[in-house]
């Protein structure tokens, strides 16, 4: 039977499209979308399934030893560039001064009458070795620099975050001193350590007699004992440097945060740094004990008559194995400083729950002011907090 009130459509109007639904009574509007459709419904925020670096959840030991190399991988401009500007500097300025200085204080040893010369020799040693303090000065600087780079690096890195070169520098700038403060002191208490045992050790043998027996005892047990001290305060206080650029704490708070971090992870902590650096060093002296040697051998064999044409190959060799010692430093560099972020990251998700900080902030929609999730919960939040960047847009 057929509905006396139903007629067929007389306008496109009244018709459906594919895809659209009419709206009901009343003939020739066009239709509406059901809610959730159509280009008026903005897109929906999906935070990506794994952002970064790691995986936003406590490390495993394997994810502890792999993750540092990966950071040279994912970022090897910021991360390798720093390291190897680093270094280089280091190493030009230590070859200018040292190599000057000495230059001239030879020269003017060789150049003194013999009546003078055992005390112009003294002075000329006393120089060198007061020159010798200006690359070390600067070493520990870049190293705090250095360190505070990767540190800062890792953090961002774990937030599917990439800072560019100059922007790692300018942030880390504002901590440097700090970073290099606690080397400063961390380089001095090694330094008073080893004095204290080789003074002991020096008095015992100018004693003479039984005191010889003593001086070999104290240096043995005393080297010993002074090597677990510093493996256990260097382990204790492993995480200083996350501390000083992430927290933004003075040297006496993070010294205290750090001890009370790897707390029930001392065994755990030594041994990833321990892995990392025994793995670091194997690999760079595969790679430098054959050049080494090939550097040794050529140079025997090119020296029959002592001429200065024979020496440029050994020259040219030498400063191959130079260059790839630097760029192996470099590289051991960034690995060791990055596993310290990450023994950082994990200790403070297995204690403090900072994967769920991480996840809030990762998850938070971006141009939304979010408060840096590395700060501590009791630090007050920084009044430029900046807004949560698009994950889509080109690195910055």
């Amino acid at each position: 039977m057929t509905d006396p009130d139903w007629h067929p459509p007389t306008t496109p109007s009244d018709v459906p499209r594919y895809g659209e639904y009419a709206q009901a009574g009343v003939p020739g509007t066009p239709p509406a979308a059901p809610p959730g459709y159509g280009p008026s419904a903005p897109p929906a925020w999906t935070p990506p399934p794994k952002p970064g670096l790691i995986p936003l959840r406590p490390l495993g030991f394997g994810t502890l030893l792999g993750a540092p190399f990966q950071v040279l991988r994912r970022n090897p401009k910021a991360t390798f560039g720093s390291a190897l500007i680093v270094q280089g500097v280091t190493l030009l300025v230590t070859l200018a001064v040292v190599g000057l200085v000495s230059f001239f204080a030879l020269s003017r040893v060789a150049s003194a009458p013999v009546d003078e010369q055992d005390a112009v020799e003294a002075g000329a040693m006393l120089t060198i070795v007061l020159s010798a303090l200006v690359p070390v000065a600067l070493a520990i600087v870049a190293s705090a620099l250095l360190q505070g780079v990767i540190v800062l690096e890792v953090s961002r890195a774990t937030l599917g975050e990439k800072l560019r070169l100059g922007a790692l520098w300018r942030q880390v700038g504002r901590r440097v001193w700090p970073l290099v403060g606690w080397t400063l002191l961390l380089s001095a208490a090694l330094l008073v350590g080893v004095l204290l045992i080789g003074g002991l050790v020096f008095v015992c043998v100018l004693l003479g007699g039984a005191w010889i027996a003593l001086a070999v005892i104290v240096g043995v047990f005393g080297g010993l004992g002074l090597v677990a001290l510093g493996a256990w305060v260097t382990t204790k206080t492993a995480v200083v440097p996350s501390l000083i650029v992430l927290e933004r704490l003075g040297i006496r708070q993070a010294i205290r945060r750090s001890w009370s971090l790897t707390g029930g992870f001392f065994w755990r902590t030594l041994g990833v740094l321990l892995l990392i650096s025994v793995i670091v060093n194997v690999v760079a002296q595969i790679v430098t004990t054959p050049l080494s040697l090939l550097f040794s051998v050529v140079l025997s064999l090119i020296d029959p008559n002592a001429a200065f044409d024979a020496y440029i190959p050994a020259i040219v060799l030498y400063v191959l194995t130079l260059l790839i010692a630097l760029v192996l430093g470099a590289v051991a560099a960034v690995v060791q400083s990055a596993a310290v972020a990450l023994i950082y990251i994990d200790l403070r998700m297995r204690k403090e729950g900072l994967d769920l900080e991480l996840q809030r902030f990762v998850e938070s929609a971006p141009g939304t002011k979010a408060i840096d999730p590395y700060l501590t919960r009791t630090a007050p939040a920084p009044a430029d907090a900046a807004p949560r960047p698009d994950p889509g847009a080109p690195w910055a």
